[in-house]
């Protein structure tokens, strides 16, 4: 529970940073956009059409050199026995089915943009979440015990930081193998969102059932940022043992254990929550960077899109670069609201861990 200082101090800060307020309102979309997929997606992110296939978004045509059956007075011409062949240059113009363009396959890139939001924020989330109980955990210990306990854990974490983040990811996921958690989607199995799309007009094909969890992913992510909210929250628990309350607790015979989690956690937790918006936005880039190699499993992913993308840079742009955009929206909103929390609750902790 906020207490009313904080939540003034949040609301002043919103009240005069515009930036803030853009920031929650893009996460706000992404996160709906993620949890209401099968109602919005045009499409299943799957299904495929190659006649529909390198169609350009809306506001843009292509112009491509391909090979057709040559014809003469609406007749298809035979030569030496075959049917003959000429280059024509074809023209792809944008329609409102696909307003944002199809891939390779004749998938609608809205549909995959809108489900792969799902893959990001489900892995920043939950990166995020076991990365800072890990990481409290070793900071709070290190912090509050000192001595060995400090040295051996906190260079554990510098040897963690030894690593480049990506090159140690691409290791773990290596021996760990490409595990995945699949979750019923409920508003799918329950038969909501087939109602409601038939009622806005929408197409009633199936839609995905499962919600799909890149389970080493996840857990890699955690390995790799863990050392940020050990160090925030090592340093909170080295100023805190030392406050009159905490001695207090520990002469009234109150247990490390009890100590640690009524009143060090509780004062610690701002700079840590701060910490963690911030990292939700690193995690993402890791995700997709992991996705875009083919480490993740995942097939419905932002990395997994653009990576689908790079042989068409030249004549298909957008299958790479609307995947891209989505990533930088989401990243930009979440730092503007880290910066937002950072600046209204503990403007201290500039700079630790961030993007």
């Amino acid at each position: 529970m906020l207490s009313p200082r904080t939540r003034r101090n949040l609301k002043r800060e919103l009240n005069r940073n515009f930036l803030a307020k853009v920031g929650i309102g893009i996460v706000a979309f992404i996160l709906l956009m993620a949890i209401l997929a099968p109602l919005i997606a045009p499409y299943h992110p799957g299904d495929q059409s190659l006649e529909d296939a390198r169609l350009p978004p809306l506001g843009f045509s292509t112009a491509e050199e391909k090979e057709v059956t040559k014809m003469e007075d609406g007749r298809v011409v035979i030569e030496d026995g075959q049917v003959a062949t000429e280059t024509q240059v074809v023209y792809e113009n944008a329609t409102l089915a696909h307003p944002f363009g199809t891939d390779g396959n004749g998938r609608d890139i809205l549909s995959r943009v809108i489900y792969g939001a799902r893959t990001s924020i489900l892995v920043g989330i939950f990166g995020t979440s076991l990365a800072t109980l890990i990481g409290v955990v070793v900071g709070l210990s290190a912090g509050y015990y000192r001595g060995l306990i400090d040295d051996a854990l906190m260079r554990s974490a510098d040897i963690m930081l030894a690593f480049p983040s990506l090159v140690l990811a691409i290791a773990l996921v290596g021996v760990a193998g490409q595990a995945q958690l699949r979750l019923p989607d409920p508003l799918v199995v329950t038969g909501f969102a087939e109602a409601f799309r038939g009622l806005v007009g929408l197409s009633t094909a199936p839609m995905p059932s499962t919600i799909i969890l890149p389970g080493t992913i996840i857990v890699v992510v955690a390995l790799v940022n863990w050392v940020w909210f050990a160090r925030v929250a090592r340093g909170e628990a080295l100023s805190l043992r030392e406050e009159s309350y905490i001695k207090a607790a520990r002469s009234m015979g109150g247990k490390d254990s009890y100590i640690l989690t009524r009143h060090v956690l509780p004062n610690a937790a701002t700079p840590i929550l701060v910490l963690a918006t911030i990292q939700v936005a690193a995690i993402i880039l890791l995700e997709s960077a992991l996705s875009f190699l083919g480490f993740s499993g995942a097939n419905v992913s932002w990395g997994f899109d653009i990576a689908n993308g790079r042989d068409y840079q030249t004549t298909a742009w957008w299958i790479a670069a609307i995947p891209g955009l989505a990533i930088v929206l989401t990243v930009i909103g979440l730092n503007l609201v880290g910066d937002w929390l950072r600046d209204a609750l503990d403007p201290g902790i500039e700079g630790e861990g961030g993007v």
